[in-house]
């Protein structure tokens, strides 16, 4: 089984690691600037904290505020496994492994995070200004556009020869 130094894939191509964090901090970034700020759809802990008051607004901007700050650190820590990788050996730079992998981290931000935020904890829902009877409709949309983007990530990974799923 190879592996490189980060245990994702073979020696010598682009790390998954690195195309997954880019996935997961885009994933965040679009939510939030998106869904946050252009659409104003819902904000952090709005589902907790409706924005009926200034105290409430200010504690949901912090809120995305931290959110904003994670996502930014998952490119960071993507761009040093890539810069790493880059400076310890020549690098087999394929769209297909970096697009598939970021397709596998941009959809694994949107099912984690639709089932934990929107679910489980109900800390906000991914439409909040429409009637709450089709707020769920939006939250399942949510899962499945992240689902389908891991079944394409996986597709294009599948189709790049020097990537081993089973080694990645």
């Amino acid at each position: 089984m190879q592996q490189n130094e980060h245990g994702f894939g073979s020696p010598g191509a682009i790390p998954l690691s690195a195309g997954i964090l880019f996935g997961l901090g885009l994933g965040g970034f679009f939510d939030g600037i998106v869904f946050h700020q252009v659409l104003r759809w819902h904000h952090m802990l709005s589902s907790w904290y409706p924005l009926n008051s200034i105290e409430n607004y200010e504690l949901n901007t912090l809120w995305d505020g931290i959110f904003h700050s994670l996502t930014y650190l998952f490119i960071v820590a993507g761009l040093y496994i890539l810069w790493r990788s880059a400076q310890q050996r020549h690098l087999t730079w394929t769209s297909k492994r970096l697009m598939g992998s970021m397709l596998i981290g941009f959809g694994s931000f949107n099912v984690v995070e639709g089932i934990v935020n929107h679910h489980v904890l109900g800390i906000h829902h991914v439409n909040e200004t429409v009637d709450p009877f089709y707020r769920n409709f939006f939250d399942v949309a949510f899962i499945v556009w992240g689902a389908l983007m891991l079944v394409f990530g996986y597709i294009l990974l599948r189709q790049t020869p020097s990537t081993r799923l089973d080694n990645a």
